[in-house]
């Protein structure tokens, strides 16, 4: 990152303020905007979790795979008894009663994951005619520093 000045100038068309669609609906309060936002940022924790579940998933697939691939070696390696051992106890087995971790992922997408999104949509239609992101838009207008580059409100159009 630079420490040269920004010299670059907005479009006088565009105003400095957040979009319609990150502004309250008209009569929703603060404290609404606060809590919708907290149904959201909650909603987002589980989207972080989620991801790290994937992530989980690909991680056992991919021990499976290499611990297949080394039991070949050591087979080779004149240890056959050890690998067919080792494959026959670990290699494919399920990773929680009757689940490979594909069902675990399925399973949470299809319940736990798909009734908050859900929840948390039905929220945000319900009080703020479905706009995002409405209380983040706030503290954004709260903490940037207004007519400074780099702190704009939006991005030109």
């Amino acid at each position: 990152m630079s420490d040269a000045p920004d010299t670059r100038t907005r479009d006088p068309r565009t105003p400095d303020r957040p979009t319609d669609n990150h502004l309250p609906p008209p009569g929703v309060s603060d404290e609404v905007v606060e809590a919708v936002g907290g149904v959201t940022a909650a909603f987002e924790v589980i989207e972080h979790a989620r991801g790290m579940l994937y992530a989980f998933h690909r991680l056992v697939g991919r021990a499976d795979a290499e611990l297949a691939e080394a039991l070949d070696q050591l087979a080779e390696a004149g240890h056959p008894d050890v690998a067919d051992e080792l494959r026959a106890e670990v290699v494919g087995r399920n990773v929680l009663d009757g689940r490979w971790t594909f069902q675990i992922v399925e399973e949470f997408d299809d319940g736990y994951y798909r009734t908050f999104a859900d929840a948390e949509r039905r929220t945000r239609e319900r009080l703020m005619e479905g706009r995002r992101h409405v209380y983040e838009a706030q503290l954004k207008e709260r903490n940037r520093t207004h007519g400074r580059p780099g702190h704009e409100a939006r991005p030109e159009v």
